[in-house]
C-alpha cells in the first residue's frame, strides 16, 4: 500500500481510503468483516458522515478494537454551532471513540450556507472549539460546488478539502487542486467512478490517481470491490493515450446530466429508491440491457410513479438534477 501525507494534518494515510456511504446497506456482520479486511490490506483512512444512515454505527463497531490502526473522518451537514455540537456528540457515540481524527463541514453548496457556517454562532466556531477540547484532531471541508470550496479553502481554517473528481466532473474542480496544494492541504477525492457507471472502473481510478491528490475514497460494499480497488491503487500506472481516449469517449457517452448514486436525495417520503431507479434507467439507455432493467425495476416495491413531487429530493441533490421529471421519464421506460 502506498501512503501519503494528508497535507498540514501530518497524517500518513493510505492512497485508497474507505468511502462509507454503502455501509448503510450492508448488514452489520458483513460490514464489520469488510472494514476489518480493509485494515488487513493496509487501508487506514475511513470516511463516513452523519447523513450516511447507519454507516457510522457499523464503522464504529468494526473499528472499536483496532482504533490505533486507523484514522476516522466524519462529516456534518449542520450549519449552526448549536446543531453541529449535537451532531458531533452523536458521531462520537456512534463511532465508539472519544476523538475524531478529521471532522468535516459537509457539502457547502449555497452562499447562504457558507455565510452561516463562517459567521459567529456558525458551525466553524463549534468545530474550532471542539478541536481545542480534543474531541477532534483536524478540521476539513467538503463541497460539490467549486466556487464556494475555493472560497472556503482560502480562509486558512481548514486542513483538508474533499471534492468529487473524475473524468466527467474534473473540469469543474481543476482550479481547486493548485489552490489547495499551494496551501499544503490534504486533498480527499470522492466519487471517482461517477456513481459506478464506467465499464472499466480501474481506468477511472487510475485517472484520479494521476493527479496531485492525497487519497481517493471509493464507496465499497463488498470484499470483492475492496480488493479490486486496492489492487488498482497498489499498481496504478499512468493511463496510456489510448486508455485515456477510451475513458473520455465513455465520459462523453454518459454526459453530465445523470445520477451519481450518492444517495443525498434520500430518504424519499414515499419510499422511492431514487438512485436505484436511475441505475436501472442507465442500464436501459447506455448498456442496452432493456429486458434486464425492466425485470429489476419490476421487483422494486415502490415504483417511480409514486412520486408526489414534493421536491425534497431536488433540494438535497448536489448536482441539482431535475429529479421529479427524471423519475417520470424513467418510469415510462421501465414499465
Amino acid at each position: 500500500m502506498d501512503y501519503r501525507i494528508l497535507g498540514k494534518t501530518g497524517l500518513k494515510v493510505s492512497v485508497v481510503g474507505f468511502g462509507g456511504i454503502p455501509l448503510n446497506n450492508v448488514p452489520m456482520n458483513d460490514a464489520v468483516k469488510l472494514v476489518n479486511r480493509a485494515l488487513d490490506l493496509g487501508v487506514n483512512f475511513f470516511d463516513t458522515a452523519r447523513c450516511y444512515g447507519q454507516s457510522e454505527e457499523k464503522m464504529g463497531e468494526a473499528l472499536k478494537s483496532r482504533r490505533n490502526e486507523c484514522y476516522i473522518a466524519t462529516k456534518s451537514l449542520e450549519r449552526t454551532k448549536k446543531d453541529i455540537i449535537k451532531e458531533l456528540d452523536t458521531s462520537l457515540r456512534n463511532l465508539k471513540t472519544d476523538y475524531i481524527d478529521l471532522y468535516q463541514i459537509h457539502d457547502l453548496r449555497k452562499p447562504e450556507d457558507y455565510s452561516t457556517v463562517m459567521s459567529p454562532g456558525g458551525a466553524l466556531e463549534a468545530v474550532l472549539d471542539a478541536k481545542k477540547e480534543g474531541k477532534i484532531k483536524h478540521i476539513g471541508v467538503s463541497s460539490h460546488q467549486p466556487t464556494l470550496i475555493v472560497q472556503a479553502v482560502r480562509t486558512g481554517y481548514f486542513e483538508t478539502v474533499q471534492i468529487p473528481y473524475n473524468i466527467i466532473d474534473f473540469e469543474l474542480f481543476q482550479d481547486v487542486l493548485p489552490v489547495a496544494n499551494g496551501l499544503n492541504m490534504g486533498i480527499i477525492i470522492m466519487k471517482p467512478f461517477s456513481g459506478g457507471l464506467f465499464k472499466d472502473a480501474s481506468k477511472a481510478l487510475r485517472f484520479v490517481l494521476s493527479h496531485p491528490i492525497t487519497t481517493v475514497i471509493p464507496g465499497m460494499a463488498s470484499v470483492n470491490e475492496l480488493e479490486e480497488n486496492v489492487k488498482v491503487c497498489e499498481n496504478a500506472s499512468v493511463l496510456t493515450e489510448a486508455e485515456l481516449e477510451q475513458l473520455k469517449k465513455e465520459a462523453d457517452r454518459l454526459g453530465k446530466d445523470f445520477c451519481r448514486r450518492c444517495g443525498y436525495c434520500l430518504p424519499c417520503p414515499q419510499g422511492i429508491d431514487i438512485p436505484t431507479v436511475f441505475r436501472y434507467e442507465r442500464y436501459f439507455d447506455s448498456y442496452y440491457q432493456e429486458a434486464w432493467a425492466r425485470e429489476q425495476y419490476e421487483w422494486l416495491p415502490i415504483k417511480a410513479d409514486e412520486c408526489i413531487e414534493c421536491g425534497k429530493c431536488e433540494s438535497k441533490c448536489p448536482y441539482e438534477l431535475h429529479i421529479k421529471e427524471k423519475l417520470k421519464s424513467a418510469h415510462k421506460k421501465l414499465i
